[in-house]
């Protein structure tokens, strides 16, 4: 099992910046990624960074304004948001791939059921 606390949430202006952090304890991740849900929406993939490969991967609607990074010896995955928009609203959740996990080796996980452990979330409020 593999332990998740997230931090760097809160309350900005449409075209400010946000860094979120979330830490990893436990089992080692073979990835790490972020989802986002909106209140009456399903839990979305934001972005993922895969440790072997250091592959990285954004939904469309983030590219180009957001960042994912990590350090795999720390366990420690970031996502930078810059330019934000009031539909980037959403409290987000960090999410970690530890074996054993469902699916075959892949070069990025986007699926919720790829991942087998979650954060708690975190909200993040984007004003107009």
């Amino acid at each position: 099992q593999v332990h998740l606390v997230e931090s760097g949430g809160g309350l900005v202006q449409a075209e400010g910046s946000l860094r979120l952090s979330c830490a990893a304890s436990g089992r080692t991740t073979q990835a790490m990624g972020w989802f986002r849900q909106a209140p009456g929406q399903e839990r979305d993939f934001v972005a993922t960074i895969t440790w072997g490969n250091g592959a990285t991967y954004y939904r469309d609607s983030v590219k180009g304004r957001f960042t994912i990074s990590g350090d795999n010896a720390k366990n420690t995955v970031y996502l930078q948001m810059n330019n934000l928009k009031p539909e980037d609203t959403a409290v987000y959740y960090c999410a970690a791939r530890s074996a054993p996990a469902y699916g075959s080796p892949k070069d990025y996980y986007t699926q919720k059921y790829e991942y087998n452990n979650w954060g708690q979330g975190t909200q993040v409020t984007v004003s107009s």
